[in-house]
């Protein structure tokens, strides 16, 4: 968190005549990285996005993981078994979803997992409802294992501490991602049931 908090006190110590950009920048480097260890540090990353939600929308909802169709070719499921150590014969579920706050998109969610590793009534709430993963497998009490996160976005390029606040008064352009993860959630003791790739977009980020 040292670095999120460099950012935060250089956003607040810049000069009265930094460009209005160059602060922007700080604060939507500093919101990325913030959002970045949150899922890090955190099994859930529902739980993550919940705080956010509910730190912006006192009144909103629950989270919600509205279903989209996806068909998968042969050698992307070959790679989702070696992940998850699943047998040739074992049944593969894919469901992806978009996670919204309010009906703001925060992410995109690709979730292959094993339904014979979850119970019936887990797997009845991931065909029928629009409860997200993590809430649905919570009493397994996973852990999520981190395989890559990948910053789309980088409002601050590199050696920008040691340039001039005027060098980086140019605006920025927010792309439609920002952030991505991908992990793999086991048991306590080790046994995958699940592999992620998380997309995170840019209603994540506060203007």
């Amino acid at each position: 968190m040292s670095v999120v908090v460099g950012l935060l006190v250089a956003a607040i110590a810049a000069p009265a005549e930094a460009p209005s950009s160059y602060v922007q920048r700080l604060r939507w480097q500093a919101q990325i990285q913030t959002l970045n260890a949150d899922l890090l540090s955190h099994n859930s990353a529902t739980g993550v996005l919940q705080s956010l939600c509910d730190r912006r929308e006192p009144s909103a909802p629950r989270i919600r993981a509205r279903r989209t169709e996806v068909t998968d070719p042969p050698e992307q499921m070959d790679e989702v078994r070696r992940a998850l150590s699943a047998r040739p014969t074992e049944p593969v579920k894919h469901r992806r979803v978009e996670l919204t706050c309010a009906d703001v998109v925060l992410s995109r969610a690709d979730n292959w997992y094993l339904p014979g590793r979850l119970t019936p009534r887990m797997n009845a709430a991931l065909d029928k409802t629009d409860t997200p993963f993590g809430v649905v497998v919570q009493e397994l009490g996973f852990q999520r294992r981190t395989l890559s996160a990948t910053l789309l976005f980088e409002p601050l390029p590199a050696g920008w501490a040691r340039q001039p606040a005027a060098a980086l008064g140019e605006p920025v352009s927010v792309p439609p991602e920002v952030l991505r993860h991908r992990a793999v959630l086991q048991t306590s003791y080790g046994r995958a049931f699940s592999l992620l790739v998380e997309t995170y977009t840019d209603a994540v980020l506060v203007p």
